[in-house]
């Protein structure tokens, strides 16, 4: 028996402007308030809305089917602002009862590489957002961008939560299989969900490329491949970005029919089910995984390069930790505000220099005309932060 274990990611950031050094000291909108509307409103309209309607249709067609989301905080606060209609339409999809929110950081930070204290209360935030917004507590966690190791796991089992998402990396895994459901290393309770990035990267990045050999992917061939692990697997994770429907494949590769009918095809299979993640982490671990180092879902190597690989985004990500207690003592709100945005990983994903296969997907969600551009811009903004804290602290 075979259970799909659906899991999309939901999240934009607010982008910073092209913030020059003509700015320190006299202007502390950090903020593309402009572009991140345009960007959220055209995301909405590709995907959010287009797609929650296939969810819903598929919810009340089949009454086995289940998915899951986690929604960033960022990304909430901007849905409320700008596009309630997008909003309702998810909280439509969760009021069916088969549609589970997981647990993230508020901001979408990498607040656990660099301050325990700032992660816990980034997920405590995120938390009650879920709880005020959709009325259920978030009981799976899913670090920003699937990174982990052993000790975000033991971390996330003491803030409550009895299951985790992670990549299902072959450096990993290893021989074993990601179809099953395993016991971190050092937890007690704990569950580890591991993602089949194959199956999943054939929806996310593969769906449209005309130059893969299994193009055209059919929801009848993907129900068959799915339906092949029966008797060597207990779930298949199929986790990615919500986006990929309508955004990063276009509605004319076909990725809304191909959605519509999978459900169907997966259940012709009298062993075929589907699970919410904390369902899926009621089953019995098969062993215990030691996953010591970060790991993530970025990238060709699965770790934590693409936000930390140069000499760039290590200056920037000591920077703004390094002023955390100034800021958490300077009793200023907006100031609070303004620095948690600013650890969003996205800002220092566009400083990413990488090249060849992974350097495209850098530029291509790039804002900036290069990571260097990006670098100063967010270096500009620190230096005005500290000029605002020196101010509060005389």
């Amino acid at each position: 028996m075979v259970k799909v274990c659906f899991y999309f990611q939901a999240h934009q950031p607010y982008r910073i402007r092209e913030y020059s050094i003509f700015d320190i000291g006299k202007n502390s909108a950090y903020f593309h308030e402009q572009k991140n509307r345009e960007i959220l409103k055209k995301v909405a309209n590709k995907c959010y809305l287009p797609m929650n309607a296939v969810l819903s249709e598929l919810l009340r067609k089949h009454p086995e089917f289940k998915v899951s989301f986690s929604f960033s905080g960022v990304l909430l606060e901007q849905l409320e602002k700008e596009a309630p209609e997008a909003l309702k339409s998810f909280q439509d999809l969760v009021k069916t009862g088969r549609v589970e929110i997981l647990g993230e950081t508020y901001y979408h930070s990498l607040s656990f590489l660099y301050s325990k204290d700032e992660f816990v209360r980034q997920v405590r935030l995120h938390a009650e957002k879920v709880k005020k917004i959709f009325g259920v507590n978030p009981k799976v966690f899913r670090n920003t961008e699937l990174i982990y190791n052993n000790e975000l796991a033991k971390w996330v089992e003491d803030l409550g939560y009895s299951a985790i998402l992670a990549e299902g990396a072959d450096h990993v895994l290893q021989w074993r299989s990601p179809n099953f459901v395993y016991k971190p290393q050092g937890a007690q309770k704990m569950r580890l969900l591991l993602k089949n990035y194959k199956l999943s990267d054939d929806i996310a990045f593969r769906f449209s490329n005309r130059g893969w050999e299994q193009w055209p992917l059919t929801a009848e061939k993907f129900a068959q491949w799915v339906g092949a692990f029966n008797g060597s697997g207990e779930v298949i994770n199929l986790f990615m970005d919500y986006e990929t429907f309508g955004e990063h494949q276009w509605p004319d590769t076909g990725i809304f029919d191909f959605m519509r009918r999978l459900p169907g095809e997966i259940l012709k299979h009298p062993d075929n089910s589907f699970v919410t993640p904390a369902e899926a982490a009621k089953l019995q671990p098969v062993a215990e995984l030691d996953i010591p180092y970060l790991v993530s879902w970025a990238d060709i190597e699965r770790d934590v390069s693409a936000w930390t690989g140069n000499e760039m985004q290590r200056a920037a990500l000591a920077k703004i930790y390094e002023i955390e207690k100034a800021v958490q003592e300077s009793g200023d709100a907006q100031l609070l505000e303004d620095w948690r945005k600013l650890q969003t990983s996205d800002h220092f994903y566009y400083m990413c220099t990488k090249w060849f296969a992974d350097g495209d997907v850098h530029k291509y969600f790039n804002p900036y005309e290069s990571p260097y551009d990006g670098y100063l811009a967010y270096m500009n903004i620190l230096n005005d932060v500290r000029l605002r804290l020196e101010a509060k602290h005389g």
